[in-house]
Order: C-alpha cells, then sequence, then structure tokens
C-alpha cells in the first residue's frame, strides 16, 4: 500500500462531519467547475467529476442542478482558488488551499488565525514543497485483477493502487488528473469519487500537548466559510 494509503488512514476529516458544510463546499467547485467549462457534464469533465462527489457525499440531485443553474447565471460571481501556506505551533507545516469571492476578506482571516494561535503565514513556496501534491480517484471494486488495473492504467499516469474498505484507490500525480480519468472513463469503471491531495513527504510526531495547540489552529481554518481544504504534517 504505501504513503497515500497511510495518508489517508491517519488524515483526520473534520470538516466534512458536517453536511452542510459539505455542500457549500461542492457547491463552489460545482461553480468553478462551470466557470471554466460550462453547465454541461457530458463535455465538462471538470464539472462530470464534482457530480461525482456529490453523490458520494449525498448531495440531493435538486441541490446539484441549482447549483449548476446559478452558476451559468451571469450574477454569479467567481471564485478564485488561493493557496495559503505557513507554519503552525512547533513548526508543523501547513498548507491551505481556498476558494474565495473575496481574497482581501480571506487573506486577513487566515492571518488572523496564524496570530492568534502561535503560528507564522508564510510565502508563496514556503511549505508546499514538503507536500507530494497528487491525484486520485475512488472506484468500484471491479472483478478485474488488481495487478492488472495497475498495468492497464499505469499508461494513464496511475502510480499507486490499493484496495480499502469502500472500494479502489487510484494515485497518480497532480498533473495527471485529466489522463488518469480518461483511462478510467475509457474502462467504463464506475468512479465513486475524484479529487486531489497533498501529502507529506515527513511528518512530524508531537506530545498529546503539542497535538492540541497544533489543532486548535487547523479546527479554525477547517471552519471558514473560504477554506476548502487543509493540509498539514504533524503525523
Amino acid at each position: 500500500m504505501g504513503r497515500a494509503f497511510e495518508f489517508r488512514k491517519e488524515r483526520k476529516m473534520k470538516r466534512w462531519s458536517k453536511m452542510s458544510k459539505t455542500f457549500t463546499r461542492l457547491g463552489k467547485d460545482i461553480v468553478i467547475a462551470v466557470k471554466e467549462g460550462g453547465p454541461d457534464p457530458e463535455s465538462n469533465s471538470k464539472l462530470r467529476a464534482v457530480i461525482q462527489n456529490c453523490k458520494a457525499a449525498n448531495m440531493p440531485k435538486d441541490n446539484v442542478e441549482r447549483a449548476i443553474k446559478r452558476a451559468s447565471s451571469k450574477d454569479q460571481e467567481d471564485y478564485k482558488e488561493v493557496v495559503f501556506e505557513g507554519y503552525g505551533p512547533h513548526g508543523i507545516a501547513i498548507l491551505i488551499e481556498t476558494a474565495t469571492d473575496n481574497n482581501t476578506r480571506t487573506v486577513a482571516n487566515v492571518r488572523s488565525y496564524f496570530n492568534k494561535h502561535n503560528g507564522s503565514l508564510g510565502t508563496s513556496g514556503s511549505v508546499e514543497f514538503l507536500f507530494d501534491h497528487k491525484c486520485f480517484f475512488k472506484i468500484a471494486k471491479a472483478e478485474e485483477d488488481l495487478e492488472e488495473l495497475e498495468l492497464d492504467l499505469i499508461d494513464f499516469g496511475a502510480d499507486e493502487i490499493f484496495e480499502d474498505e469502500e472500494g479502489v484507490m487510484i494515485y497518480a500525480p497532480f498533473a495527471d488528473y485529466g489522463k488518469l480519468q480518461k483511462g478510467i472513463e475509457e474502462k467504463n469503471l464506475e468512479v465513486i469519487n475524484s479529487g486531489f491531495e497533498r501529502i507529506p513527504m515527513d511528518s512530524k510526531k508531537l506530545s498529546a500537548e503539542q497535538e492540541a495547540e497544533v489543532d486548535k489552529l487547523l479546527e479554525k481554518l477547517e471552519d471558514d466559510d473560504d477554506v476548502q481544504n487543509v493540509y498539514h504534517n504533524m503525523a
């Protein structure tokens, strides 16, 4: 299995425990996808992937259709995807992905969270090199042998495949997302969800008290409406 599996096993996904926040973030993904490639999922592969993720999160079909309709409106503001980097307490590297319609507000909020929790907001590139940017697809378990599937998908960028309790996880470099999506669709494999992850190349072990300090900062970041994902290298 490998680093990707261990990362998934250990990573805390607290922000997804609140369904309403999950739907809000998926709604932003829909807006971004529609603005980039149009409202038709047949011709917009990014939107097609977001709709799959909506299904995996049990987002009602009516909600998805309304979100696509709103995103197609000229009145719908664009969301800008902005990445923030910094260090939390005890030297923990933190990388934050946001989708915002007001970058001034988002910058101010993120900076305040770092300042109030003994961290420091860094400049672009200050911690990104500590994370491996990956794309992933979770597909339903198929009759095809896992080794054969891996051989078939290597040409589409796949570099790690393994089974978990819910299906088969396929990882590839960030840049190969579109190519891997095409390969999976050509094989008519059932996609449960897909996306991107930043996997720490090394993790840092802290004491329970130190972890609690870092968790306070992570929780503030994850609760912010503009924040889509938070990654860190705390073990």
